[in-house]
């Protein structure tokens, strides 16, 4: 009945679902615990870009899916009516000092290079405006790549697309057609079962949505926080890297702390209430790549994991190159250091662990 179940409903899952959707396939989508359940119901959203330079496959995939990505939301936009609070306003950074004013006129070089046309990495004056965090060198970054979504409205969009074309979220179900395993955390958890060598972890991180209203204005980076201004006149801070943790949905005084450090950077935001804070475990493969491709001595089985903190940036290619391997067996466009290989996992044919969704 299905060409494809796919397992966890997050933002890979939803969006690898909807692509093949497109392509007309017959697509069943199981996640007990519901749509972005996990890390993909967040508040943050950047879709930013590594830096330009010590150009990679990695970056080189970034860069081509941040710039498909204003056209793969118009189309969920479209088939759902519902917003995804994608926009492309660029970031804003501020230079600490002289040494890293130079090390930025030099990626500005580089991006020219590797961007080309497609976006500017520039060096320009510090203005002082409210939406510019102090730059002690005089100067702040600026460039038009970088873009945001807002993830759980993102996912909201995604979830409605499906169901214009008939497909909803199910609890269960049992397995039809190839399987792909996007489960995140729990689906890292279960690989790293029996294991030596972890296939990777999750990484908790917190986050807070401020009431303050910055539409249309770039996002910002400012002593390691992500500042964005989302098209609900809300703006999300954030956030934490966390590997010890005891819970994985409870806030604590780290997020207080990222607050006060948003705060001292961008003034303006010093008395916009705090609506919302928020905490999720993010799923880190130990490559620190997505990890992607067919699941090595289960035959008919895949993997899809491993956004960490670049997952919504990632996955309108991400999406394209699963269903060209799920639907068409090509593999060509997954690059070498994101592919799923044996002797990565470490697999032996009768030690294969069960996989099955655990609670985020």
């Amino acid at each position: 009945m299905y060409d494809l179940t796919i397992r966890g409903a997050g933002i890979f899952g939803l969006s690898i679902a909807w692509v093949a959707v497109q392509r007309g396939a017959k697509v069943q989508l199981i996640d007990p615990f519901g749509p972005a359940a996990g890390s993909s119901g967040g508040v943050v959203g950047a879709l930013a870009p590594h830096a330009p330079e010590h150009w990679n496959p990695k970056k080189a995939f970034q860069l081509d899916s941040l710039l498909m990505a204003e056209g793969f939301w118009a189309d969920v936009e479209a088939a759902s009516g519902v917003s995804s609070g994608y926009a492309r306003n660029g970031r804003i950074q501020p230079i600490a000092d002289d040494h890293a004013l130079i090390l930025a006129r030099k990626r500005a070089q580089t991006a020219r290079e590797l961007w080309q046309d497609h976006a500017l990495w520039e060096v320009i004056p510090a203005t002082g405006e409210d939406w510019q965090p102090r730059s002690p060198a005089g100067f702040v970054i600026r460039d038009t790549l970088s873009a945001l979504v807002h993830p759980r409205k993102a996912c909201q969009a995604l979830v409605a697309a499906l169901v214009a074309h008939g497909v909803t979220v199910k609890a269960q179900g049992d397995d039809e057609g190839k399987v792909l395993w996007a489960t995140g955390v729990a689906g890292l958890e279960a690989l790293n079962t029996g294991r030596s060598r972890p296939m990777g972890n999750g990484v908790k991180g917190q986050a807070a949505l401020l009431a303050y209203d910055a539409r249309g204005l770039p996002q910002l980076y400012a002593d390691g926080i992500h500042v964005i201004p989302h098209n609900d006149g809300t703006v999300a801070i954030g956030s934490t890297s966390e590997r010890d943790f005891t819970s994985g949905t409870q806030t604590d005084t780290m997020l207080d702390d990222v607050i006060a450090q948003a705060r001292a950077a961008l003034p303006v935001l010093t008395d916009a209430p705090v609506l919302e804070r928020w905490a999720g475990v993010r799923p880190r493969a130990r490559s620190r790549a997505p990890m992607l491709g067919a699941w090595p001595d289960r035959p008919g089985h895949f993997i899809a994991n491993g956004g960490f903190k670049i997952g919504f940036g990632m996955a309108p290619k991400i999406a394209h190159v699963m269903a060209d391997l799920l639907l068409d067996d090509r593999a060509e466009g997954i690059p070498d250091g994101f592919r799923v290989r044996s002797e990565f996992l470490g697999l032996r044919r009768h030690t294969l662990p069960p996989v099955r969704p655990a609670h985020p």
